[in-house]
C-alpha cells in the first residue's frame, strides 16, 4: 500500500466513517436502517445507535467510533433542539469537524435554519439514498485526511 504521501489526491486511506442514530423519542426508524444500508452498501463503516438515544449519547458514541459523519433521523419535531445539542457535544468533545446532516419530518424554515448553524445538509420524505451517498462522498473527497 502506498504511503500517504505517495496516494493519489482524494484517495481515502480509510473508508467514511458514519454514525446514523435516531435522537429523542420517535420510535420508526426504518428509514435510519434503509440509509445505513446504502452507506455500508457504498463502502462506508456505520455504526448505528438505535432508538432513543440522547444527544450526549450520540456525541459520546461518535467520539468514541472517531466518525466522520454523524446523521441523526429526526421524525419527533424536536430539530430545532436536538440538532444544535448534538452539534455543541461535538463542539465541546474537540470535534467539530464532524459532518453533522439529517433527515425526518422538517419544515422548509427550520431546514433553512439548522443549515446556517452549521447542519451541512437536510434530506426530507422521500429523497434518493444515492443523493445522501454522494453527499456524503463529494465531502469526503474534498477533506485532507
Amino acid at each position: 500500500m502506498p504511503s500517504a504521501a505517495q496516494q493519489p489526491a482524494g484517495v481515502r486511506r480509510r473508508p467514511v466513517r458514519v454514525l446514523v442514530a435516531k435522537p429523542g423519542l420517535d420510535g420508526h426508524d426504518r428509514g435510519a436502517k434503509v440509509v445505513a444500508a446504502a452507506l455500508r452498501d457504498a463502502g462506508m463503516e456505520v455504526i448505528y445507535t438505535g432508538l432513543h438515544q440522547t444527544p450526549e449519547m450520540i456525541a459520546t458514541a461518535a467520539v468514541q467510533e472517531d466518525v466522520d459523519v454523524v446523521g441523526l433521523s429526526i421524525l419527533s419535531g424536536a430539530h430545532m433542539t436536538l440538532f444544535p445539542r448534538i452539534q455543541q457535544l461535538l463542539r465541546d468533545a474537540g470535534r467539530g469537524d464532524v459532518l453533522v446532516i439529517g433527515g425526518g419530518i422538517i419544515p422548509q424554515e427550520d431546514i433553512t435554519d439548522l443549515e446556517s448553524r452549521g447542519v451541512a445538509r437536510l434530506f426530507g420524505p422521500g429523497a434518493a439514498t444515492t443523493e445522501i451517498v454522494a453527499f456524503i462522498q463529494q465531502w469526503a473527497a474534498s477533506r485532507p485526511e
